[in-house]
């Protein structure tokens, strides 16, 4: 059990650093409330599901070369750079009477998840490394039994951070000045843009090496 919930606590570990996902949930927690923030993080955690299934079935070597990194690459700039100036461009709403929830369907907040984890080379990277370890040090030491108990503790981990970050993003959405929501939105969007910018310097390195 101890090391189930040290599966978990990895999880977390892992979710924990700012990167596009954590400042999505935090400009549409911001804009439009929990569930729609919970469910950018569940829609990455299903692009998460897609990766650690394509490592277990064997299929990292074809996701890793050099043409599907391009279009991942290139897909995943193009995301982050145009929901990053989105972000930005929205932000002086922020200053205003705050929307309503029905501002942005939730759909939309679980694709822009799942999209914005799917097109992000650098997930399939964290992937390639963490899990497949992860894929061989259970199967040697414990059996492929224990690797979905284990797969399942970091799932776990994740929906926590998950949560945790809505609880913030809508924490702040009711307490805090509209001034300082609108320079969450336009960090958000800053950061999400600057991730943005990297994907395009990698498509053009892979592109023209």
């Amino acid at each position: 059990m101890s090391i189930f919930f040290s599966y978990i606590f990895l999880g977390l570990s892992l979710s924990a650093p700012m990167g596009p996902i954590n400042a999505a949930q935090l400009d549409k927690g911001i804009r439009y409330g929990f569930w729609h923030s919970w469910l950018v993080g569940v829609g990455g955690m299903g692009a998460d599901a897609i990766f650690m299934l394509a490592i277990y079935f064997g299929l990292a070597p074809f996701i890793d070369t050099p043409v599907i990194q391009l279009i991942l690459w290139m897909s995943g700039a193009f995301i982050l750079i145009f929901t990053g100036i989105e972000s930005i461009a929205k932000s002086h709403e922020l200053t205003q009477p705050q929307q309503g929830e029905e501002g942005e369907s939730k759909k939309k907040s679980l694709w822009t998840g799942f999209i914005m984890a799917l097109s992000n080379p650098l997930s399939i990277i964290f992937w390639l490394g963490i899990y497949g370890s992860i894929l061989a040090q259970t199967t040697t030491s414990y059996g492929t039994g224990h690797l979905l108990l284990y797969s399942l503790g970091i799932f776990i981990g994740i929906t926590i951070w998950d949560i945790t970050m809505a609880f913030i993003a809508t924490g702040a959405r009711k307490y805090v000045h509209p001034g300082a929501l609108r320079f969450i939105s336009i960090l958000s969007g800053v950061v999400m843009f600057g991730f943005g910018i990297y994907f395009a310097i990698r498509a053009a390195a892979v592109l023209f090496v």
